[in-house]
């Protein structure tokens, strides 16, 4: 505890006292040494006056003794100096203890205060300016404490609000895709045995434009459940990769979907590959890689249009290439995103792109898209079998 004699001081005060403690020190010393002086002097200058001028050694003896109290002032006048700095420095170096005194109790409260409930004793500063300051740091904290206790309250209110909902969540997308699964298991049975109906129609009597339309209608539905049935599964089934030999597949491909290109009023132009290529891929992605580029091609190619196909071994690499005249791409940074589309009334939901991509890169497969109103390209690079 400090004293009361100070209670109440504050910093300003504090450096008023110091200079006029100092100014008064210095003005005792002054009083001192001038008194001292001119006794000294009025002696000596007494004593020159006690001798007759004519005697040169009495003078210069008296020089001397006024050349000693020179000196002795001047060493007087240095001493005073030391003094005074010294006792400038004591009360500096008082006050700066007093500060720091009062400073390192705010940075002990303010730490103590940062992990829990802390109060500050204003009789515990120095300063009276301190004591102010610790006043208002005690209703800070306090506020701090109350606001910390009220967003605890709320957190915890939110966190109960939010597991709830995240549990109703979770139930309702368990539900989805329960019922996602059902669906498309359920799904597969009727295509099935449409397209299987129409083939035994087909063999008996010759495919009329209404026919045609129903079997291209029924692929379309198809390749959406391949789609669907793949984005259901994924997560709980493995895909094992087996040789393919890959110009055969696309073949494949484009010959289940030539009646589509053909109610679409577009063509395939596809050359089968001189020599076997075989990459070794998961034929359900795979699938999903080929069906997505074709099922697009005949979607935004214009009519009377032909798709150009194309399978080539690129050193070590098995190039895909998909290309046909269309509307320009305008973005094509996006064509790949889920939900996006070029053509906002157009057909689908913008899913099958992202699809692709995101095979391609589980599978390391490179893409490329060049797009002008000439034609648009799609370029897949995969890694030949062996590679």
């Amino acid at each position: 505890m400090k004293t009361n004699i100070f209670k109440k001081i504050t910093i300003k005060q504090a450096n008023i006292l110091t200079v006029i403690a100092i100014f008064l020190v210095s003005l005792i010393f002054v009083v001192l040494l001038v008194d001292e002086m001119y006794y000294d002097y009025e002696g000596a200058m007494q004593q020159s006056f006690e001798y007759p001028k004519t005697e040169l050694l009495d003078r210069v003896q008296v020089e001397e003794k006024l050349k000693s109290i020179l000196i002795k002032t001047i060493l007087a006048i240095v001493t005073l100096s030391f003094i005074i700095f010294a006792i400038s420095m004591g009360f500096y170096k008082i006050l700066g203890i007093l500060l720091q005194d009062d400073t390192e109790s705010f940075m002990k409260f303010f730490e103590k205060a940062s992990k829990g409930k802390e109060s500050l004793n204003p009789d515990m500063m120095f300063f009276e300016d301190f004591k102010l300051l610790a006043t208002y740091a005690n209703k800070m904290v306090e506020t701090i404490n109350d606001q910390k206790l009220e967003l605890q309250d709320l957190n915890k209110d939110l966190e109960n609000r939010v597991h709830l909902k995240t549990q109703s969540l979770d139930k309702l997308l368990a539900s989805q895709r329960q019922f996602l699964r059902y669906t498309v298991h359920e799904t597969n049975t009727p295509l099935s045995v449409i397209l299987t109906s129409i083939e035994l129609y087909t063999m008996k009597n010759k495919k009329d434009r209404q026919l045609l339309k129903i079997e291209a209608a029924v692929k379309n539905i198809f390749n959406i459940y391949d789609d669907l049935s793949y984005l259901v599964k994924k997560e709980q089934v493995e895909y094992p990769k087996v040789a393919i030999n890959i110009g055969k597949y696309i073949d494949t491909r484009i010959e289940f979907f030539s009646d589509v290109a053909q109610m679409s009023k577009v063509e395939f132009s596809y050359v089968k590959p001189t020599k076997e290529i075989y990459v070794f891929f998961n034929e359900t992605k795979l699938q999903r890689i080929v069906d997505n580029n074709i099922t697009n091609a005949i979607k935004y190619t214009l009519a009377d249009e032909v798709i150009d196909v194309d399978i080539k071994q690129v050193g070590s690499n098995v190039r895909f290439c998909i290309s046909s005249k269309s509307k320009a791409i305008k973005d094509i940074d996006k064509v790949f995103d889920g939900f996006y589309r070029e053509e906002k009334d157009g057909d689908g939901f913008g899913l099958g792109l992202q699809m692709v991509r995101n095979i391609c890169d589980e599978e390391n497969v490179s893409i490329s898209v060049s797009s002008d109103k000439n034609k648009t390209v799609f370029t897949y690079m995969f890694k030949m079998m062996g590679e």
